[in-house]
């Protein structure tokens, strides 16, 4: 098996230090890959390069960058079946899944692309009469991209590719579950010609992390990740005031009014819980239903929920796939224990399977309570609560009782109701009638512990960068 190396100034650089960083397949805990953790100095090495190249990237005209990104979307594309055979060795996807994951990172490459002739200024009245106010949208410099293992093809190019149109380089670093994907990815950077230095990867360890974050020449931090590691990532950015750029936690609240279509609504929240093992920041995380109809649906829960297999996607890719590691499935299985303990009814699931992997069946619980640790904490797994409510004003109380804020969503056939929930839900996204799927023209961004700033769309492109006013008499 062949030791992956780091990506630095456009070539693969050769390993500096003794340590290697371990892939495993979740599925069944073989080893699938080893790479080289790159040391200190390398991710200085790194951010330097970033910082020479990225003076030259920037001074080119923004179409010149948006056919570098075509470029690299194409050099995507090509390489979309090496990419996924890499992604789903370390995260238990289907291949299938898996090089989709890598064409539908292309698409939004293109889509960033496309803003090459439209990032905008602004000319402001002066309150003089001989002079002008003009704002400029100016790129922030380096950017440090930190990428979560869920769905680590699609969010890296989510990142890189609007802060290359918007004129940055950038520094990556993948989580350690899943490596090798970002590393061929730095394959089709080479592939496409972008000049040496602009995109760099490298595989680390926190303390290297923070060397790379902590950087005076890095100007903004983006990271998907947990609460916690975006409090890191805050103090990070104290060391140079970074601009930080944060999607955290989230535990998306499904309301159910009783007009709504149950069959939809049970068979869309079912697959959003057990797509990728509910490892999705805005999978349903709990689901508030009208009591009038509470029993029918959590029947129709039950059932569907039933329908769901487990195991190793290689043989069987309709199956639901594994957590990402033992201490995640622990975890689970922990909350989960401590919910049942709290008064909550085991529907279906909660037990720990037998064999290697670390699976964890789809589990349905009812009965839960707002104040509920199952309720109030991001499960990040295959596991559904269920409460009841009165009407939709309680239904939106509960649903707003949370520290989270990222997603939400709405069944319902009532367009009064909708608009209700539309102007009250204290969260970033709503989704009526159907479940999240963060489309790339529009923005997804949190409220409250959910995050600071946002991806996707203009906005989430506008984040790569900074303003100059210049105030010019004539």
């Amino acid at each position: 098996m062949e030791l992956q190396r780091n990506f630095v100034n456009g070539h693969f650089i050769q390993p500096a230090g003794q340590d290697r960083i371990a892939v495993f397949n979740p599925s069944d805990e073989t080893l699938v890959g080893e790479v080289w953790a790159a040391t200190d100095e390398q991710a200085r090495e790194a951010v330097q390069a970033a910082c020479t190249a990225q003076k030259k990237w920037a001074a080119l005209t923004s179409i010149q960058r948006g056919e570098h990104l075509r470029a690299l979307a194409d050099a995507l594309e090509a390489r979309a079946e090496a990419i996924g055979q890499a992604l789903a060795a370390e995260s238990g996807k289907s291949l299938a899944d898996a090089s989709n994951e890598a064409r539908y990172a292309a698409q939004i490459t293109r889509y960033h692309a496309e803003w090459a002739r439209r990032i905008e200024g602004e000319i402001i009245p002066s309150d003089s009469p001989d002079e002008k106010l003009f704002l400029h949208r100016e790129a922030i410099g380096v950017v440090a991209c930190l990428i979560p293992f869920n769905y680590p093809v699609y969010t890296l190019l989510r990142k890189v590719a609007p802060a290359l149109i918007a004129g940055n380089s950038v520094v990556v670093r993948p989580s350690n579950n899943t490596p090798l994907s970002a590393l061929e990815i730095a394959r089709a950077v080479q592939q496409a010609g972008l000049p040496a230095g602009v995109v760099n990867i490298l595989v680390m360890d926190h303390a290297t992390a923070a060397t790379v974050c902590t950087h005076p020449a890095v100007g903004m931090i983006t990271l998907t990740g947990s609460v916690g590691a975006g409090r890191t990532v805050l103090d990070y950015c104290k060391a140079n005031i970074a601009k930080p750029s944060l999607e955290l936690g989230g535990k998306t609240p499904a309301i159910i009014e009783a007009d709504a279509d149950l069959e939809q609504a049970a068979s869309a929240i079912i697959a959003s819980k057990t797509t990728h093992c509910g490892q999705l920041c805005t999978a349903v995380e709990r689901v508030y239903v009208h009591e009038s109809v509470h029993e029918r649906f959590l029947a129709l829960l039950k059932e569907k929920i039933a329908a769901v297999q487990f195991a190793d996607r290689r043989q069987h890719p309709d199956a639901m796939g594994p957590l990402v590691n033992a201490r995640s499935r622990d975890a689970i299985h922990s909350l989960v224990q401590r919910a049942v303990a709290a008064g909550a009814v085991l529907e279906s699931g909660g037990v720990l399977p037998p064999g290697p992997g670390y699976f964890y069946p789809p589990t349905l619980l009812s009965g839960c309570r707002q104040d509920m640790e199952i309720v109030q904490e991001e499960i990040f797994g295959p596991v559904l609560p269920v409460l009841k409510y009165r009407d939709i004003d309680e239904a939106l109380a509960m649903a707003n009782d949370h520290q989270f804020g990222l997603s939400s969503v709405l069944y319902t056939e009532n367009y009064r109701t909708a608009m209700k929930v539309a102007a009250a839900i204290e969260a970033g996204e709503l989704y009526v009638n159907r479940t999240p799927a963060d489309p790339y023209q529009g923005y997804h961004a949190g409220w409250k512990r959910s995050g600071l700033g946002g991806d996707d769309g203009k906005h989430g492109m506008l984040e790569f960068t900074q303003t100059r006013l210049v105030v010019m008499p004539f």
